[in-house]
């Protein structure tokens, strides 16, 4: 009986978080018409890839997509090295000050410095319109961070005693020892630190005023508002194609947006339950 319980609340789970990406992609291949009549569920009406065609023919949009890819990639990278060096610090009981670092990180998940100040500080470090706007203030999440101590606090000491005997300093036990035992909770801190990048918009809109410098999240955002921003010309499509591309484009562009991150968690999904978990055994 509780294998047939089970089983029916998790088809219910997953049919109710698979209906609205599904029904996303069929609005983005159906035509105006069948949408302002609500037709549209999980099957395409009037199957049409001109909206396709029209957002990708934009030059901006690849732009901006290019410009999360590599605010992506380079801000995860970051983020990634200072949590494993933070952790692997605050995770050696024996460190002098060890409750002040752990106190200055646990300070900031119930305290920040606002809005207003937050944009001061990256104003006056110059870092407005560049990568360093969106990387270096969200470079640490303290979330991570106990997930990722939590995780080296279970490894074995004796396993780093004997490497400090054979001679590797701090910096190679970390190396050779710790991260070829972490793969799994660091595969997993970069699944979380890459959708976090991938999906953050706000700091560009409160950071960045040079269209070119924007994530495609922004594209995104401003198609969402009904201003997008951009010059898309009349000419890109035929002219009986516009209506219907003004009904689908937010549609077709959430799902070129969302993509790629669903290209690449199959590949880390066999890290992500495990790194969660063994990192949460003594937190």
């Amino acid at each position: 009986m509780f294998q047939v319980v089970n089983a029916v609340i998790l088809t219910g789970v997953v049919v109710a978080t698979l209906y609205p990406f599904v029904n996303i992609v069929a609005r983005s291949f159906s035509e105006e018409h069948y949408l302002i009549m609500g037709e549209v569920n999980l099957v395409p009406r009037g199957f049409s890839t001109a909206a396709y065609k029209y957002v990708t023919a934009d030059p901006m949009f690849w732009t901006n997509y290019r410009n999360t890819v590599v605010y992506t990639v380079v801000s995860t990278f970051i983020a990634i090295v200072l949590t494993t060096t933070y952790a692997y610090v605050l995770s050696k009981k024996h460190l002098r000050g060890r409750g002040v670092l752990i106190g200055v990180a646990m300070l900031t998940l119930f305290f920040n410095g606002g809005l207003i100040p937050n944009y001061v500080l990256v104003s006056n470090l110059g870092l407005t319109n560049s990568i360093w706007a969106i990387a270096l203030p969200n470079a640490i999440s303290v979330f991570n961070l106990l997930v990722m101590k939590a995780f080296f606090e279970s490894l074995p000491v004796e396993l780093e005693e004997a490497a400090a005997v054979d001679g590797l300093s701090t910096y190679g036990i970390l190396w050779r020892i710790v991260l070829p035992l972490s793969k799994a909770v660091v595969a997993t801190m970069v699944l979380f630190y890459a959708v976090s990048f991938w999906n953050s918009w706000f700091s560009a809109f409160l950071y960045m005023d040079q269209q070119d410098l924007w994530p495609v999240t922004m594209y995104l955002r401003n198609l969402i508002a009904g201003a997008t921003g951009t010059d898309m010309t009349a000419g890109t499509i035929a002219e009986g194609d516009q209506l219907q591309v003004a009904a689908t484009i937010q549609s077709v562009t959430i799902v070129l947006t969302v993509l790629p991150i669903l290209l690449v968690y199959p590949f880390i999904q066999r890290y992500f339950v495990s790194g969660v978990m063994i990192g949460a055994v003594k937190g």
